[in-house]
């Protein structure tokens, strides 16, 4: 099979028929085979009466139905395992993907060899309290992920190939930063492709502006684990046993202050009068807790039935 489109939806009852229709003939008009995977997100409405008459009417489509809303990256992790298609696309349901682009975007993952094509939507239909936030969620993620070339991170229209999706893990929020997750997987060769943005035509965006809050802490996770989940130590270690060292001399520097001041005869306070004393405690102690920390995150680490899971290309 050529295609697989995955569509996550919550409550698109008015767009998904016609989102099919324009999907089928484009797919008719370039002879591709291919299937519409829809994975209804626990919608309230009769999106999945929809999804259940397109299938008995194409054999193409195909339907998955979570009993409560999970969110947009369960809906693809299901989405990617069903999928059966060489090149997987993801889109939104809401009619502000074109579906105009999947040959483009085909050809790029076949023809040109990328492993995943991220849509960018230079000219937006969006209001200006959602672009602002955008561009500088995206100049953080670029400059986090060192994935400079892309601009649009966030954006729901992609294209992988079929390996990418079996050999990442989307979880929690993290279908913002699937391409974070391909690189650190492996798969280096990511591209970007400007595609058109439409207003949306039915109903309205079911995302706040939380998302923006979210996704930061997202991606200091993700960064956190791509860069230190396998080995804690080296940033809870370093770092504790250089606050501790800090402390330590700082602490060292009172003491012997405070003892020359004594054979000298010279007049001093207390050495628990001086508030660098406190500080440099404090710092000794949070040390000792970073180390120590850095300590049960490794122990953790190497108990962890993950600690060898590594992506292998081939074999021969």
């Amino acid at each position: 099979m050529d295609i697989s489109v995955i569509i996550p939806l919550y409550n698109e009852e008015e767009s998904l028929s016609e989102l099919y229709s324009w999907i089928e003939s484009v797919m008719n008009a370039n002879r591709f085979s291919y299937e519409v995977i829809f994975v209804n997100d626990g919608s309230t409405d009769h999106s999945w009466d929809v999804i259940e008459q397109l299938a008995q009417k194409s054999e193409h489509v195909h339907g998955i139905k979570f009993r409560r809303n999970y969110g947009k990256s369960p809906a693809l992790y299901c989405g990617f395992e069903a999928a059966k298609g060489d090149v997987v696309i993801t889109m939104d349901a809401d009619l502000q993907d074109s579906p105009d682009e999947i040959p483009e975007l085909y050809h790029m993952i076949k023809d040109e060899g990328y492993d995943l094509v991220s849509g960018y939507k230079q000219k937006r239909y969006d209001p200006l309290s959602k672009t602002l936030p955008t561009k500088l969620f995206n100049a953080t993620a670029r400059a986090i992920s060192g994935i400079d070339n892309l601009h649009d991170f966030n954006c729901g229209l992609k294209a992988y190939r079929q390996e990418v999706v079996k050999n990442i893990e989307v979880y929690g929020e993290m279908h913002r930063y699937i391409p974070y997750l391909a690189k650190n997987a492996g798969f280096t060769k990511i591209g970007e492709k400007v595609v058109h943005h439409q207003a949306r035509k039915y109903g309205k965006s079911k995302f706040g502006l939380n998302r923006f809050v979210n996704g930061y802490l997202d991606l200091l996770t993700l960064w956190f684990l791509s860069t230190f989940g396998k080995k804690p130590m080296h940033v809870f270690g370093f770092l504790g046993t250089l606050m501790f060292i800090i402390g330590f001399f700082a602490a060292f520097i009172i003491g012997a202050g405070k003892l020359y001041a004594l054979a000298n005869g010279i007049p001093q306070r207390l050495v628990t009068d001086s508030p660098y004393f406190y500080i440099s405690l404090t710092m000794m102690i949070l040390g000792t807790q970073l180390f120590l920390t850095g300590f049960i995150g490794d122990l953790i680490s190497r108990t962890s039935s993950q600690r060898n899971d590594y992506q292998i290309a081939k074999r021969v």
